[in-house]
């Protein structure tokens, strides 16, 4: 689809009704142009029959956080208390999204449910998610808010020196607000959660959907808030400090790790995936458990890897694979997501994910 058609779509499945001259007051455009767009998008079976009907698609929701993300490198030694000459960078991040773009990148349909606030960046996030091909149709618009920020002051050395992170507006994802959204997330094919929004809504979305769920905690903090939901999780994908957390075992040993996974397999989760950064990754559930080095590669940066990881897991897993064969998928997409600069490879692709498996066998 174009970036017209794609707009004109979503506007559709908000309202499988709305006119065409609604369309065409909507987008700025003649009503005769609607007519085009809507043609185009019957030819490619995106739409069919009287009131727009949708075509019937196979789809995977992420429910999680959308950042925007702005860091700015001196030019100099950091001078406190004082205006800095340097570079400045902004971005489109957060677990959610950076999910959902690898989801899309591989060819999955993607519906992102997140909350933007009502602010430009809203608009840009929209637009740049619409290119993507990922759904935010079933998104909250939070009136008079900022949207999702995370703003960074780096060193002369591009570490960072001080940051702040402005998440509040997550608070708005309440079980009400998602509560209307469990039919549509239980039509799709599976679930996937991350560890920003509050824990009563995380264990709302858990009590009520029946798709399968892949949960990724974020932070050891932000882990906590699945603790009481565990048994609702088809695959958990905590790194080891999270598993500890989780299980007040200590993980720092082969023995203790298996006996960490051992303790959230019993509390109810079914697959657990446990990242172990260059190590690989451990996996377990009630038949097997297996430790799985890392794929060979060259390391560029690491930024993103966790969430590309997940991204193919959750692609396999919607596709029947087992959970060995979901973790490979994982760790080919984190092989590739290392050798690019950013937290996004363009390299993100279903033949490239399966070339690095056939390969490292």
């Amino acid at each position: 689809m174009t970036e017209r058609e794609s707009e004109i779509f979503e506007w559709i499945k908000e309202n499988p009704l709305i006119s065409q001259q609604e369309i065409a007051d909507r987008a700025g455009i003649t009503r005769s142009s609607v007519a085009v767009h809507i043609s185009n998008l019957m030819k490619k079976g995106m739409i069919k029959g009287k009131g727009y009907v949708l075509s019937e698609q196979n789809y995977i929701t992420v429910v999680g956080a959308v950042n925007v993300d702005i860091s700015g490198t001196p030019g100099e030694a950091l001078r406190m208390s004082d205006s800095n000459p340097g570079k400045m960078n902004i971005s489109f991040g957060g677990v959610g999204r950076n999910i959902a773009e690898n989801l899309a990148r591989l060819g999955a349909n993607v519906s992102l449910i997140t909350a933007l606030g009502d602010d430009f960046y809203e608009e840009e996030i929209e637009k740049h998610l619409r290119g993507l091909q990922i759904d935010v149709s079933h998104s909250l618009r939070v009136k008079d808010q900022a949207t999702s920020t995370y703003l960074c002051i780096n060193n002369a050395e591009g570490d960072m020196a001080v940051a702040i992170s402005d998440m509040d507006i997550y608070e708005k994802l309440t079980p009400e607000f998602l509560d209307a959204k469990i039919n549509f997330i239980n039509r799709g094919m599976l679930l996937v959660i991350d560890g920003n929004i509050p824990k009563e809504s995380i264990d709302h979305l858990l009590k009520k959907v029946t798709v399968p769920v892949v949960a990724e905690p974020v932070s050891i903090a932000k882990a906590m808030r699945f603790a009481d939901s565990l048994d609702k999780i088809t695959y958990f994908k905590p790194n080891r400090f999270e598993l500890g957390a989780l299980t007040g075992v200590d993980v720092n040993s082969n023995a203790g790790l298996k006996k960490a996974a051992e303790t959230l397999i019993n509390r109810g989760v079914e697959n657990l995936i446990v990242s172990l950064g260059e190590e690989g990754i451990f996996i377990a559930n009630k038949e097997k458990s297996e430790k799985l080095p890392a794929f060979a590669c060259k390391e560029v940066n690491t930024t993103g890897c966790g969430d590309s990881l997940i991204a193919a897991l959750a692609f396999a897993a919607s596709e029947g694979k087992s959970l060995k064969e979901a973790a490979e998928y994982g760790l080919a997409a984190a092989s590739i997501c290392i050798e690019h600069d950013g937290a996004i490879s363009p390299d993100m692709l279903l033949d490239n994910i399966l070339y690095r498996i056939k390969n490292n066998k």
